[in-house]
């Protein structure tokens, strides 16, 4: 029988997510008859690993550390075959900044962006409002913050002492429009979800509260643009040389013609896997279980991703 570790948890901002993510992998790696031991990550890691001898390591960590090589890294180190993208890949698709100029080279649409210290970007509007600022490598929207039209100066927050994301920002242009997402398995995209809040954007309750928002599976969209979507998503885990599974974010303002409205937002290479998680959905709209779609993930690990 396959011995899988369950990577989870581990120390970013994110760890209460990563916690539900590895537990209800973990339920499903055992259903689908994988011997499973579920490993709350901290820095002696390696040594648990070497100590406990999986066949595979499932990723189950959300960011700094889990998703931005670090952890990728320590398994080529180690030799344990891995689930999701490579260090590469990862550490790329993690520092939004990058991700963009790579995907902007590589055809995909995204908004105008500039990377700048946090301070400059309290005393003054680095680009006229609205827009939106985001730490460059955190996710599950921690550290967001939107400038509406009408604001008279930057957020203040961003000179507190205790601010916990970095002295550099990217500041992004607001994208008016609808929440759309598609994942990519191996190499071939899913269905679009739609994602109705009633919030301004995806925000953290809107991801990870029962009720935080509505999925609209398939998304309802002209066929044109719904192919769009899947062959944008496809394009952009390519580009950044994504392995496993990921999901890609869009915005969609579809006062536009065609796809002139279709900006892709992110790449995540380590999309979540709870109960409201996006990825399980569409797998399982696409007929594939739970314990099937972990089961793929843990015969698609390996090293050298």
């Amino acid at each position: 029988m396959t011995h899988v570790a369950v990577l989870m948890g581990g120390w970013s901002a994110e760890r209460p997510v990563s916690l539900s993510s590895g537990r209800a992998c973990a339920e499903a790696l055992r259903t689908a008859g994988f011997d499973v031991t579920e490993v709350d990550v901290d820095r002696n890691v390696a040594a648990e690993l070497t100590r406990i001898a999986p066949d595979v390591a499932f990723n189950a960590l959300h960011g700094p550390f889990g998703e931005d090589g670090c952890i990728q890294g320590v398994l080529e180190t180690l030799g344990l075959p891995y689930t999701h993208s490579g260090v590469l890949a990862s550490a790329l698709a993690m520092h939004k900044p990058r991700a963009k100029e790579i995907m902007r080279a590589a055809g995909v649409p995204v908004a105008d962006s500039v990377l700048v210290d946090r301070f400059a970007a309290a005393k003054t509007h680095p680009l006229d409002p609205p827009y939106v600022i985001k730490p460059p490598n955190e996710g599950s929207s921690f550290g967001v913050l939107i400038v509406r039209e009408d604001a008279i100066h930057p957020p203040q927050q961003l000179y507190a002492d205790d601010w916990p994301y970095g002295d550099e920002v990217m500041v992004e242009s607001f994208v008016e429009g609808r929440e759309l997402t598609c994942a990519v398995r191996g190499n071939e995209p899913l269905d679009v979800i739609d994602i109705v809040t009633d919030n301004r954007f995806y925000d953290y309750e809107a991801k990870y509260e029962i009720g935080g928002s509505k999925h609209i599976l398939p998304a309802e969209l002209s066929s044109f643009v719904y192919q769009n979507v899947q062959k944008l998503a496809l394009q952009a885990h390519q580009a950044l040389g994504c392995r496993g599974v990921s999901r890609t974010d869009f915005r969609y303002d579809d006062r536009l013609e065609g796809i002139s409205g279709l900006i892709c937002l992110e790449v995540n290479t380590q999309p979540g896997m709870t109960a409201t998680s996006l990825v399980p959905e569409m797998a399982a709209h696409a007929g594939m279980s739970f314990p099937e779609l972990v089961r793929w993930m843990v015969e698609d690990a390996s090293c050298n991703r």
